[in-house]
């Protein structure tokens, strides 16, 4: 995206906030987009640089935004096939495969979601950061399933309110270890850095972590297993894997959180981002999105229920 500069009269009869205005001014931005522009000197009242976000302004008064162009990545995209559920010109919903990074880290620098969404949608550079193009939340790398990528700021700003403000309803499919103490349940179990392991997240002690609610209700049972399906009302890290081992029943095959090897023939944990409802940029009524389990998740399913 090239350089703009955009011009605006404050015509309100009392005076407000200017990042207030602002946000009613340019809505593709996000306030906190808008704010960093305020706090980087780049929005101008009346020809002089506004440092505060809470600087109010008059009748009158005359604020010019300078949005700078994005800057250079270093993103190459690649033509790696993707299974994309729905598209318009706002986003992508796409069925990620397990064993896909969503964008690009350490020891994941190509062959991420985010390089193949590139180079289906050229016009996603930029969008809600350089480094992280489109991406709106996220999965872990062997859990499939559904997941959004914004092909605009408006729509970028638009989904993340979704999901800030809880107004998704995501499910997920979970094979686990054992049995959960009740066949249906709530797990309110706050998540943070794990104190010794720091790459790892960990259930933490009241005021060591990040508030984290989960529900869950049992889909069938086996011998030594419980399929169950699952919706994170919050959206921490490892939130669903961690709340489920805390109750006893950790993800099968996860190797990080729950048992050193799994206890069922799988290469990755049996974790699914099945369903996904949410509200589009410009409509009235929700979508909902589904995505089947995948084959290997069936096969594994279908062996379970073989020995019952």
């Amino acid at each position: 995206m090239s350089e703009q500069v955009l011009s605006f009269l404050f015509e309100g009869e009392e005076a407000s906030r200017l990042d207030k205005f602002l946000v009613t001014c340019v809505p593709e931005l996000s306030r906190t987009r808008l704010q960093n522009l305020i706090e980087n000197g780049s929005i101008l009242v009346d020809g002089k640089v506004a440092h505060k976000n809470g600087q109010m302004i008059m009748r009158g008064n005359i604020i010019q935004v300078y949005i700078p162009a994005s800057e250079p990545t270093n993103l190459v995209p690649e033509a790696i096939p993707l299974d994309i559920i729905f598209e318009n010109d706002d986003l992508m919903v796409v069925n990620k495969p397990a064993g896909m990074v969503v964008h690009p880290a350490v020891g994941h620098k190509s062959g991420t979601l985010v390089h193949a969404a590139l180079a289906h949608a050229p016009e996603m550079v930029g969008i809600g950061g350089e480094k992280r193009p489109g991406v709106v939340h996220r999965l872990d790398k062997d859990t499939s399933g559904l997941i959004l990528l914004a092909k605009n700021d408006r729509a970028h700003h638009w989904l993340q309110d979704q999901f800030r403000l809880r107004k998704t309803v995501k499910t997920y499919i979970a094979l686990v270890d054992g049995k959960p103490p009740t066949p249906s349940g709530r797990i309110e179990a706050p998540v943070g850095r794990d104190g010794v392991h720091r790459k790892m997240m960990a259930v933490t002690s009241s005021g060591k972590g990040r508030e984290a609610v989960s529900e869950y209700r049992t889909l069938e049972v086996f011998k030594d297993h419980t399929l169950l399906e699952v919706h994170p009302l919050t959206g921490r890290t490892h939130q669903i894997r961690l709340h489920l081992k805390f109750i006893g029943c950790p993800v099968a095959g996860d190797c990080v959180y729950g048992h050193k090897h799994a206890t069922i023939p799988i290469k990755r944990h049996f974790l699914h981002a099945a369903r996904l409802t949410i509200l589009l940029p410009g409509e009235v009524k929700t979508n909902t999105f589904k995505a089947p389990l995948p084959l290997e998740l069936e096969e594994v399913l279908e062996r379970l229920r073989t020995v019952r």
